[in-house]
């Protein structure tokens, strides 16, 4: 199966990616391409390469062999200009940081600011913009680590709209998250895409995927199956990937 890719270059371009945790294989000769303006979901159980694959993307874990290109730019470059934002699941970040919700969205500013790195009112009018655009804006001044777990997932979300990145990373952002939370995230994202960026999550919540997802990758160290929603998530597929016998929504 393959994506219905737009005739721009890709978003996300991997070819024959492997990377290696000492003798273990956590993404095997992995290759697949997102197109522009989508929103892709990465599927697959605990373990499976998708934290992973997210950590290579945003140079966090180098890889032991393969290309990636993000916007049709090597991926450093893409970093460097600001157009890659990463929502990391909850648990890789130190909530206990004393940090605000605006220092936190405000460091997606970081490549817009001047030699002197101070905020302009460019900048402070960005924040307030993707904060009111979250919901978050009466937490403006709250310390992240005093806010709900979904309140904290919106920030990172505000953070990448801050950021202007033209393609955003999720991992398990529904991972811990109240319904009001998750549906005002799903609404930005769907926002997101329709003003052209691309958006790229993963997921254990197979039951959101149809009605978020333009397209699905299905990834067991290697990409079991990518394309469109419905054909990704057909039962013969699925059991391919989370076996006959498991529930994948409790993977």
């Amino acid at each position: 199966m393959s994506g219905d890719n737009t005739a721009a270059a890709p978003a996300v371009q991997v070819a024959d990616l492997t990377v290696r945790y000492g003798s273990t294989r956590a993404l095997d000769h992995v290759s697949l391409q997102v197109g522009t303006t989508r929103i892709c979901g990465l599927l697959g159980v605990n373990g499976s390469g998708k934290s992973t694959l997210f950590k290579t993307l945003t140079g966090l874990v180098r890889a032991d062999s393969g290309s990636i290109r993000l916007l049709d730019r090597e991926p450093r470059r893409a970093r460097k200009d600001g157009l890659i934002a990463y929502v990391p699941q909850s648990e890789a970040v130190d909530w206990t940081f004393p940090v605000t919700v605006t220092e936190v969205v405000m460091m997606g500013r970081y490549g817009h600011l001047g030699p002197t790195r101070s905020p302009r009112r460019a900048d402070r009018d960005a924040v307030a913009a993707a904060l009111e655009r979250v919901g978050l804006a009466e937490q403006a001044h709250a310390s992240i680590g005093a806010l709900s777990g979904g309140q904290r997932k919106r920030a990172f979300v505000a953070r990448g709209i801050a950021q202007q990145a033209r393609l955003v990373l999720l991992d398990e952002p529904f991972a811990g998250v109240d319904k009001r939370s998750e549906a005002m995230i799903s609404g930005v994202l769907r926002e997101l895409r329709d003003e052209g960026r691309t958006v790229v999550i993963s997921t254990h919540d197979l039951a959101s995927v149809p009605a978020l997802c333009d397209e699905a990758v299905l990834l067991h160290q290697r990409v079991v199956a990518h394309g469109p929603v419905d054909e990704v998530l057909a039962p013969e597929v699925l059991a391919r990937t989370f076996g006959a016998d498991s529930d994948p929504e409790a993977a």
